[in-house]
This record gives C-alpha cells, structure tokens and sequence, in this order.
C-alpha cells in the first residue's frame, strides 16, 4: 500500500457506506448545488451589498467568479467526490485540519436554527390570504386611523405643506413616515408598538402564531426524510422544488411588471451606474462566499454522491451562473418592489418601506390592490416557502450525510439520528420566534461571513500546501482525465488570499456595524459562533498532533499526511495504487524517516 493507513496513525480506520447511493441523474448535483443560492438572508441583508447598485453592479461578481470561485468550487467538489464522504470524513486528506469538518456541523446547525424564519414569515402570509379580506389591505386596515400607512395618508394635505414650503422664505421641513400595511400586520403578532421593532432588551414577546407555524414547518421537514431520505429520491425532490421555486418567480415577476412604476424600476436596475459598478468591485468579493450555501462544507457533502468521473469542472462553472440567474430574478423583484412604493408616495412624506424585508413583508401590500390578490400572494409566498425549504433540507441531508460517513455506529440507526435531529432543531429554534429573532438574526448572518473567510483561508492552506498542488493536479487528472491549470493553482496559493483576507476585514466590520445595535446575549452567542470555530480547528490539529508518536516534528507529519485517502470503488482503488506507485512526487511533510518505522 503506498499510503498510510489509519491503523499506523493509531487512529480509528475510515470505513465507507458502500450503502450510501449516489444521484438518480448527474444534473441533479448541479440543482442542489444551484439551490444553495437560495438561502434567502444574503437578500434580507441586501442593502449592505447589492440591490443599490442594479445589475451592472453585479459584473464584478463574475471577475471572482473565474478568478477563485469556480476554482474553489472545484476543490470542495473534489474533496467530495473524490473521497465519495461527507465534510468530516473528506478531511482525512489531511487530518491535521479535520476539525474544519467538525466546526462546519456546528455552523450549519446554526444556520438552520435561525433559518427555520424564512419558512415560517411565508406561511403567515400564505394562510392569512385565504381569508375573504386580506388582512393587510387598505380594507382591513381602515381602524388603523392614528397610524400613517400608505392607505391613509392625506394627499392634499400633503399638496398644502409642499407648496407652504415652496413659498416660504424659512427653511420648512416636514417629515412623517408612512408605513406598509403587510408590515404592520406581521408586527402585530408581537403585540408590539406597530411603528417600530426596535424594544428594549428586556421587552422580549414571544409569537405563539409562529411558534405553531414553526412547528409545522419542522413537521413537513421529518415528513420530507421520512420518504426522501436517500439520495436519488432526495435529488428528484430537490430538482422539483428548484424548477417550481424558478418558475413561479417567473411568473411573478412578470405580473409585477404591470405594477406602477415597475418599469422605472427595472430601467434603473438595468441602467448603467458608475457609483454601482464601483461599489460593487468591493463588495461583490463578499456575495462569492454566499455560493458555499448557509452553512460550511455543504457543496463537499452533495459531490460525494457524484459518480467519481463526473465531470465537476464544467459543473462548476454550471452552478456559478445557476447561482446567478438567481441573484438576478430576486434583484429585479426587489427594484420593482422599491419604485412602486416611491411612486405611490409624495415629495413630503417619507414612505417607509421595510427595505431589508422588502421582499417578505412589503411585498404584500404590493400584491394587496392587485386583481385576484389572494392568488398572486399565495404563488408569490409559495416560492419564498419552497426556497426556504429548499436551502433547509439541503443543510441537514449534508449535515446528516457527514454524520454517518464519520461515525459508523450511527449508520445502524439513521431514521432515528435523523428524527432526534430535526426534533432538536425544532426545539432550538424556537427563541427567533420573538421579535428579537425575528430582528437580530441578520447579526448572526453576517458573522459567518468572518468565519467563511477564515476557513476557505485554511481550506487552501490543508489542498495545495499541505497536502500539495502536484498531489491535487494528480488526483483530479486521475479522476477527470483532464488536468487542473497550473495557473488556477497560482490564484488559488498566492492570489484568492488576498481577496479572502479582505472579506475577512468586511465582515468584521459588518459585524461591528451590526452588533452595536444588538443586545449584549446576541454578542456573546456571536463570540461563540465565530471566535470558538477559529479557535477549536488549531486546537484539533494540536490534539491529532499529540496522538501520534515520535519527536515533535514527526508527529506533525504524521498529523498532516493523508492517511486512507483513496477512492471507495475497489476498481478505481486500485488504479489508484497503480498510479501512486508509478509517481515519483515527494514532499517533505510525507518523507517517513527511519524514527517513524520504528
């Protein structure tokens, strides 16, 4: 065996799930892949990186994309197929970093406690439009006499003031906000002021609305792995949901079309702008990262059921532009959205629209004075729900994926892990059922923004220095039959960390901005989800280090060479040996002195 085995390390051997399966078609990795665009908080949290600056804003967004993000995509995608495991059991390429695996179930454990939101705001909506009267139309908020929404200001009084302050020699200013009625409707599941969500720390109010709702939403997810737990069945599933998710967006935008001001709206997204295009050559570097899904690792664990010579090179620019299309459709919605209230609104009064939600909660006083409004609500926050559970359920089958490839005993009780997971899930995510989830939750967003930067940084670090750039372009040529560019490797070595550290220092500062409007618990829950993950993945690599034997500076070799890092399939497995054996590559972290043998 030209090798290590896990048994010289001392360390527990890989033993793979022959049983796993892999995707009933290859295009199926490419539409789960497609769905991680979906994960809807990069556009709640919007106006920090896009939506102001249109579509020409988004041109820088394809310069990363050919210069480290399709390269990226390839070496989480290699991992994967490769090793045919999840994002634990891929680490065994060097076992020094495995503890990147581990940190990425606690991140994306924590991405689904706080995701579980974006479900459960679409079904309020979708339940409350099958009453005869939406709710939040001008109708239904006639009571709402002491509060401005855009049903009930006064445009002549409006008129009056304009022209005094036209005519006055004094500086005149008149402001007053004019609220969105679908967003006061949700407001007032908190029994909350309905002009503001920002109460005091101590005023925490929980919604038992959607506390039910959530229990629902988690329902139909342990109904979903209950009948779609392998692979095939599960990637069928998921190539659905993603087509209907497109195709009533579609069908939405179009009808949004016909919205006053819509066309505005779409002329000033398409339009060319200067400011736009400059702003987003600094902050499309941080979108790049949104494309690895809600949480870490989670392309590493949907490669794995790639058969080994799928073609991840041409898939990968695939799901780059997938991803996309799909940044593009819900940034045409949202301008769309923002000029139709800017044009139903007057030169005094300032209309306030919940911009960080439009597409939530604004969204369906949009779509109240529309014909047929209760259909066109149910479609438009149908396809919110289903996106929603698209990026849900793609966490926690890689989640659950990586589980039972690291640890064998779980394998013998599957459905079981799989319900005690979901259960607990439900049960932790009930704390964003309060007006302080509901609120906060983009503060947590942010904050894996510092911990991607962080691990994509180390992730390069572990493949082309450790492990080694000449051994990665020998396992890809072995797997694709074509080679990896040299000069990819070179981006990826001395280049895409300049760009990652650079994220890196715009999340921190997303952070801080954040963070200084929270409470003091959401900081410290923050300190742990970003500053413990850094800290634990070295401390990992010291604990490997430690159970091996030798001097210092062999036990660091040993913590760091692969060890079982081999195809699953008997026949590639063994052209695989055939060809290590032909090779004549060394490296000096894989040198195996005479102390070691012994």
């Amino acid at each position: 065996m030209v090798y290590e085995s896990s048994y010289e390390t001392g360390r527990k051997p890989f033993k793979p799930d022959l049983q796993r399966g892999k995707w009933e078609k290859p295009t199926d990795f490419i539409f789960a892949c497609c769905g991680l665009a979906l994960k809807l908080d990069i556009f709640v949290i919007s106006y920090w990186l896009y939506f102001d600056m249109g579509l020409f804003g988004i041109l820088p967004y394809y310069f990363y994309m050919a210069i480290y993000m399709v390269p990226l995509l390839v070496i989480h995608s290699f991992m994967g197929q490769f090793s045919s495991s999840g994002f634990i059991s891929a680490f065994r390429l060097s076992p020094f970093f495995k503890g990147m695996g581990y940190i990425s179930i606690f991140l994306s454990v924590a991405a689904l406690l706080y995701y579980a939101i974006f479900a459960v705001v679409p079904l309020v909506y979708i339940l409350h439009s099958l009453r005869p009267t939406l709710p939040w139309s001008c109708e239904a908020m006639a009571h709402m006499k002491n509060v401005s929404t855009m049903c009930n200001f006064n445009q002549s009084d409006a008129d009056v003031i304009s022209s005094l302050a036209e005519n006055s020699s004094e500086v005149m200013v008149e402001y007053a906000e004019v609220h969105i009625p679908s967003v006061l409707f949700f407001k007032q599941h908190f029994q909350a002021n309905v002009t503001s969500l920002m109460i005091e720390e101590e005023s925490v109010t929980m919604s038992w609305t959607m506390v039910g709702l959530s229990i629902i939403i988690w329902g139909v997810i342990a109904g979903i792995f209950k009948y779609c737990s392998d692979a095939a069945t599960f990637g069928k599933l998921l190539r659905y949901m993603i087509l209907t998710t497109l195709g009533i967006m579609l069908l939405c935008l179009v009808r949004f079309l016909f919205l006053p001001g819509a066309l505005d709206g779409l002329v000033h997204y398409v339009k060319p702008h200067r400011d736009g295009m400059v702003v987003g050559t600094f902050t499309m570097v941080v979108v790049v990262l949104q494309a690895f899904g809600s949480g870490w690792g989670s392309i590493m664990s949907l490669a794995s059921f790639n058969d080994f010579k799928t073609n991840i090179m041409g898939y990968s620019w695939v799901i780059a532009f997938g991803q996309t299309l799909a940044y593009i459709l819900f940034g045409m919605v949202s301008f769309i959205l923002q000029h139709y209230f800017q044009s139903i609104s007057v030169r005094t009064y300032d209309l306030f629209v919940e911009a960080n939600w439009v597409l939530y909660l604004s969204s369906a006083s949009a779509m109240a004075e529309m014909e047929f409004a209760n259909l066109w609500t149910i479609l438009y926050y149908s396809m919110l729900l289903i996106a929603s559970l698209v990026v849900i359920i793609t966490q926690i089958f890689t989640v659950l994926t990586s589980l039972f490839d690291e640890f064998e005993m779980l394998r013998a009780q599957k459905e079981r892990t799989t319900f005690i997971f979901i259960g607990l899930l439900a049960f932790f995510s009930l704390p964003f059922c309060t007006n302080h989830g509901v609120l906060f939750f983009s503060a947590v967003s942010v904050d894996s923004l510092v911990t991607y930067s962080v691990m994509h940084f180390m992730l390069i670090m572990a493949v082309l220095w450790i492990y080694g750039r000449e051994r990665f372009q020998r396992d890809i040529e072995f797997m694709l039959g074509q080679p990896f560019a040299s000069w990819k490797i070179f981006i990826l070595r001395f280049i895409a960390p300049f760009f990652l550290f650079y994220t890196l220092l715009m999340g921190l500062w997303m952070a801080f901005v954040e963070h200084f409007y929270v409470s003091t618990p959401l900081l410290i829950i923050s300190f742990i989800l970003v500053i413990l993950p850094i800290l634990f993945i070295p401390g990992y690599g010291v604990y490997i280090t430690y159970e091996n034997t030798g001097t210092f500076c062999n036990r660091i070799r040993r913590a760091c060479r692969p060890t079982d890092w081999y195809p699953v399939e008997m026949e590639n497995r063994q052209q695989y040996e055939e060809t290590l054996g032909n090779s004549d590559i060394t490296h000096q972290l894989y040198e195996v002195t005479e102390e070691e043998v012994n």
